[in-house]
């Protein structure tokens, strides 16, 4: 897609491959639910690319990529739904439950949503083992505060850790660290904090399966992310029209 390998996944299929590779104990993993914008910035910014280069499993999270990704499959193997961030976020800690191999930490955010968050996780789905969360400062971080949160993750045990921080900072900071992360299977993971927390609206389902869920965060969000919808929609469709890959004059 564009340059960018993204998996023919369903949210069964995410789910038992993450936790395959969760019982990994002794390597790093780095998984995206990637929409157009993640896409076409990795196809239009090279040194985005080569951040997602470092990604292990990126599942198709916009259906403006299922279309695309179903073009190039025979009719058996299309995908009916995209693999939505959010919702493979609730799907993997459901999953979880009852595991007691399998724990979670929460990276991003501020203290009031990861309390809440933390608050929603634990009465929804009381059998997953929320191992840790930590709100980090804003900014750059220096070498001593990831220290920290490494010693953070490793201290909680956790090999499933969800890092909410906004696209690209996330990306750039699992791809940059992944050599000094404590193993497990790191997440970016964007609005899903805000989303689960009752902080932020998604969008009504039906304006998901349609492929409209930008316009409707554009609504809410028109300064934030105006700019972002206009570059890189436009961008997605012109590559995907022209067939122009990475590299490609």
């Amino acid at each position: 897609m564009l340059g960018i390998s993204v998996a023919i996944a369903t949210y069964q299929t995410a789910v038992d491959r993450i936790f395959e590779m969760a019982r990994v104990r002794s390597r790093t993993w780095a998984v995206e639910a990637a929409n157009t914008m993640v896409v076409t910035k990795a196809r239009h910014e090279p040194d985005f690319g080569r951040v997602m280069a470092r990604f292990d499993l990126i599942v198709p999270d916009g259906m403006p990529l299922v279309w695309s990704l179903n073009r190039q499959l025979p009719p058996d193997e299309r995908l009916a739904d995209r693999v939505y961030g959010p919702d493979l976020m609730l799907a993997t800690v459901d999953a979880s439950q009852g595991a007691t191999d399998l724990q979670h930490f929460l990276l991003g955010g501020t203290p009031e949503v990861l309390g809440k968050l933390r608050e929603k996780l634990s009465v929804k789905f009381p059998g997953a083992i929320i191992a840790g969360s930590y709100s980090p400062p804003f900014g750059i971080w220096s070498d001593g505060e990831n220290t920290n949160i490494f010693h953070l993750i490793r201290e909680s045990g956790a090999n499933l850790i969800w890092i909410g921080l906004g696209c690209p900072k996330q990306e750039n900071w699992i791809a940059t660290q992944k050599d000094n992360l404590p193993p497990g299977v790191y997440f970016g993971i964007g609005a899903a904090f805000a989303f689960h927390a009752g902080q932020v609206k998604q969008a009504p389902p039906f304006l998901q399966r349609i492929g409209m869920e930008w316009a409707f965060r554009l609504l809410t969000e028109p300064r934030r992310l105006f700019k972002r919808y206009f570059k890189y929609n436009s961008l997605f469709l012109w590559y995907s029209l022209t067939g122009r890959k990475r590299g490609a004059p």
